[in-house]
């Protein structure tokens, strides 16, 4: 059974916004996140601001202080609302969703560990192969749900362990950067498009599951962000590199088809989240999921039309 796994270590991929000591040379430490290092300041105050912390403004960005207290604007403080550089909404607890998202997979991980008949229930195939080993039928006959379900489903524990803890380390940053809804819709078109390159792709009778899909979109999103804010891509680059090197590599068994489509999902819809204009952003933002859900939707019908 093939899997979708990200092999890399993840973990280093924000440590490129950590700030070394101050110098002539280096940029300086977000005012209120000194360890990160941003090129970015506040239109206001001039402070400097990470992505965490930047507001959209008409012109820049601002901090939140500045946003809160209505500074130079003559408005209440609720006058506007602090806003992710995408335009969402900052919130309280930036990294909800992802907690969110790990925890329906730690609980589908529970039930797969449980029976083995759910697995077979969620994992996705396009096409069981003969009797007796087709306990249930796969895509082509209908159960479009499992290009779902496959993107929250792992078997092994070293398969869960390696995803979450990379979809921690790259979706929490990410999310409090673009916010929850836009977050949220990266990271599901991303894991449908890999679903969908793998159904299309792969070998009808060839089961594959895991959530490397959405987390490689979210690492096409991340690197698009990064290079928004101007900061240095070869870290990032470098990390992409190993994961390529070790989903194309013999041996791992690793599904290709799903990191390729979420990768390139999540490079296509992180770049209308960064670089939307702001009189029409949602409508670019939005609009550009809902083409890449029609690509997804073409993919399944075309390849339900050739196995069946």
């Amino acid at each position: 059974m093939r899997t979708c796994i990200a092999h890399d270590d993840q973990g280093d991929l924000m440590d490129q916004q950590a700030g070394s000591p101050q110098d002539a040379q280096s940029p300086p430490g977000c005012y209120r996140h000194p360890d990160r290092e941003t090129g970015i300041r506040c239109t206001r105050c001039e402070r400097p601001i990470c992505p965490e912390c930047m507001v959209s403004a008409s012109v820049g960005f601002q901090c939140p202080d500045c946003v809160r207290s209505g500074s130079g604007t003559g408005h209440a403080p609720t006058a506007a609302q602090p806003r992710t550089i995408a335009g969402g909404t900052i919130a309280a607890d930036p990294r909800l969703v992802t907690k969110i998202l790990i925890g329906i997979n730690l609980a589908v991980f529970i039930a797969v560990q449980a029976s083995t008949t759910f697995l077979n229930d969620v994992v996705l195939i396009g096409s069981w192969p003969p009797a007796p080993f087709n306990p249930t039928e796969g895509v082509a006959e209908g159960e479009w749900w499992r290009l779902v379900t496959s993107m929250f489903t792992h078997e092994a524990i070293w398969h869960f362990a390696f995803n979450m803890l990379s979809l921690w380390w790259l979706g929490g940053p990410l999310e409090a950067a673009l916010g929850r809804a836009r977050y949220l819709a990266v990271y599901f078109c991303s894991g449908l498009a890999g679903s969908a390159l793998a159904y299309l792709l792969a070998s009808p009778t060839t089961a594959t599951l895991g959530a490397s899909g959405a987390i490689f979109g979210l690492f096409g999103a991340t690197a698009v962000l990064m290079r928004r804010l101007n900061y240095d891509l070869r870290p990032i680059i470098a990390l992409l590199v190993i994961n390529l090197i070790f989903t194309f590599s013999p041996g791992f068994n690793i599904s290709w088809q799903a990191h390729i489509g979420g990768l390139v999902a999540g490079v296509v819809i992180g770049y209308a989240m960064v670089h939307a204009p702001r009189e029409r952003r949602a409508l670019v933002q939005y609009g550009t999921c809902a083409l890449v859900l029609a690509v997804v939707v073409i993919m399944t019908v075309l390849r339900t039309a050739q196995l069946t």
